[in-house]
């Protein structure tokens, strides 16, 4: 198998220059003469890595010093509690939530513990296949915060438009879609993302933070769950993530200087999401995608065979040729081919080409 053929839904493919800085880094970092696996975060060359990869996202996103970035660990699903802990634990008003996929599901359980929680959409009755329109939404200008996902790997929905209002606090899991495209942080009080999908391996969690929502902080969080503590030791309160975070630096300068921004990211993940989903739509009659059409995702392209044999079939036949990670979550099955950031346009139009063979073959 090939890593430039790696659908996988995560953790995910990585850029070919980053897996190869990532090689030599293992070896030895340049600039120190020592491997990754083997630096000190207590050293000024971590404490460099980490103010360049926040300054590399604060180009990317244009993002305003109102907001303060974290890298922490214990992937979004630790998120999940935080956030609740920090926005929810004590208050009267109720959480807003939109439940619209398998990850959305998930961060519901964990604000009720701290919290009212208020279910404002709900899409398991048509199969968490489409997202809400705009004017389903009965969120609330009272509630202490709408929570919902951008993009829902499992499924394939992906948010176009931005839910909620901007009287409330707006907070975004975007672990799947994070700098995949532009996005106004300003109309954002809290983003979080990790990293196995867009930037990086799993350990390290990308924060994007409102600064004054520090202020309403309760008492008695423990301390490696209080924003505050983890943005006073400038996210290095603890021993961190240091392979994964530098990875994470290697990855924004190749979106900086290799890619051009956030603006060309986008139009080459929406011209590989457009290939295979044209390969669909040029087989309706075999292939049958899940997400209803105005809700497709960019990211992860879901859809079913007529029967469990040919899916298991196209697996089969698709590894043969190379290709991995198509196989669809556990939960929904399928098929599922996830072009993330680094997915190169090349592999997703020889993926659309097998597509359309494979169809063709079993007519």
């Amino acid at each position: 198998m090939s890593n430039l053929l790696n659908f996988s839904g995560g953790p995910g493919v990585l850029p070919e220059t980053v897996l190869e800085q990532t090689r030599q880094a293992i070896d030895a970092v340049p600039e120190v003469g020592l491997s990754i696996l083997g630096i000190s975060h207590r050293s000024d060359w971590f404490a460099a890595v980490i103010d360049e990869t926040e300054r590399n996202i604060r180009q990317l996103l244009r993002l305003p010093e109102s907001h303060a970035v974290l890298f922490l660990q214990g992937g979004a699903t630790l998120q999940f509690s935080m956030i609740p802990m920090l926005l929810l634990r004590g208050r009267q008003q109720a959480a807003d939530y939109l439940r619209t996929g398998y990850w959305s599901a998930k961060a519901i359980p964990e604000a009720r513990r701290e919290g009212n929680v208020r279910i404002v959409w709900d899409g398991e009755p048509t199969g968490f296949r489409r997202l809400p329109r705009i004017d389903e939404l009965t969120c609330l200008e009272t509630a202490a915060y709408l929570h919902y996902v951008s993009n829902e790997t499992v499924e394939g929905l992906q948010f176009h438009d931005l839910p909620g209002h901007d009287s409330v606090l707006r907070v975004c899991d975007m672990s799947s879609d994070f700098l995949s495209r532009p996005v106004d942080p300003e109309r954002f009080d809290l983003i979080y993302a990790h990293a196995q999908k867009n930037l990086g391996p799993a350990g390290v969690t990308i924060i994007i933070l409102r600064r004054s929502l520090l202020d309403q902080s309760p008492p008695g969080l423990p301390v490696m769950l209080d924003y505050r503590a983890q943005l006073d030791a400038h996210s290095i309160y603890n021993t961190p993530p240091v392979f994964a975070i530098y990875v994470v630096l290697l990855v924004t300068r190749w979106l900086l200087n290799d890619i051009g921004g956030l603006e060309r990211m986008d139009a080459i993940n929406r011209a590989k999401a457009a290939c295979l989903y044209d390969s669909i739509d040029r087989s309706a009659a075999f292939y049958r995608g899940w997400a209803a059409t105005v809700n497709r995702s960019l990211m992860n392209v879901t859809f079913r065979l007529p029967t469990a044999d040919l899916e298991a079939d196209f697996v089969r036949q698709s590894t043969a040729q190379g290709f991995s990670g198509l196989q669809g979550h556990r939960s929904l099955g399928g098929i599922r081919a996830s072009v993330y950031n680094a997915m190169t346009p090349a592999a997703v139009a020889s993926l659309g080409q097998f597509m359309l063979e494979f169809a063709k073959s079993r007519a």
